[in-house]
């Protein structure tokens, strides 16, 4: 393996972690048209200067992201987020599941807690803590990052880790609101569960909680 350069974006290529090489390599002899690689971040029109939200995913997923090499874009997960991205203004044209659809974010910024696609959807230890820097660099890069938003439990807490916070300090609940403590910058960091297919489908999340994780999350950009 290279040694690992610690920039906001990782080389599609990264090698830092050999079980999700070797899974990327085994996806590329079955799917060679797909992206297989790390995803990089889907940044606002106007760069990471216009970025004063940060949605936080998992991971990539197989036939999202790591097939179209664009964060939630071919899964279900893709529907709903764009869909509640477009409703409070914070993208604009149209979303049809394709990198070329020519979606463009307004202000907002999105990555992945990892950024290549694990088996079973399930990163392990070892990989979340190798990207961790990565995130941590993609967080520093933004000058005007005002809140982060974490789909999901494991997002907020390579989160927390990745800015050197105290997990036990910082509750995962759904829509909670956290005021971070750091020395250098003031960011609010929201919850929310993953909008993944499974939880839209037992209900444990709805459109509407949804919405409310994002009307609190713009209600703070305009503060």
């Amino acid at each position: 393996m290279g040694d690992p350069e610690y920039t906001a974006e990782p080389r599609p290529d990264c090698d830092l972690c050999p079980r999700l090489v070797a899974f990327r390599d085994d996806n590329q002899q079955k799917y060679p048209d797909w992206f297989n690689g790390a995803v990089p971040s889907f940044a606002p029109a106007g760069g990471s200067a216009q970025t004063e939200l940060l949605i936080v995913g998992l991971a990539p997923g197989l036939q999202g992201a790591n097939k179209t090499g664009r964060p939630f874009t071919g899964d279900w997960a893709g529907d709903l987020l764009y869909a509640t991205l477009l409703k409070f203004g914070l993208a604009q044209g149209t979303y049809a599941a394709m990198p070329d659809d020519g979606l463009e974010l307004n202000g907002a910024m999105i990555t992945n807690a990892v950024r290549c696609v694990p088996p079973q959807n399930k990163p392990i230890g070892a990989e979340m803590k190798n990207c961790r820097p990565f995130l941590k660099a993609r967080i520093d890069s933004l000058p005007n990052l005002k809140v982060i938003v974490c789909l999901g439990r494991i997002a907020h807490e390579n989160t927390l880790s990745a800015l050197g916070l105290r997990r036990a300090e910082y509750k995962f609940v759904h829509c909670a609101e956290h005021l971070l403590s750091l020395d250098a910058r003031k960011l609010t960091l929201i919850d929310s569960y993953h909008c993944s297919r499974y939880n839209t489908n037992t209900g444990r999340l709805t459109e509407e909680m949804f919405e409310d994780v994002f009307r609190l999350a713009t209600s703070r950009i305009g503060a």
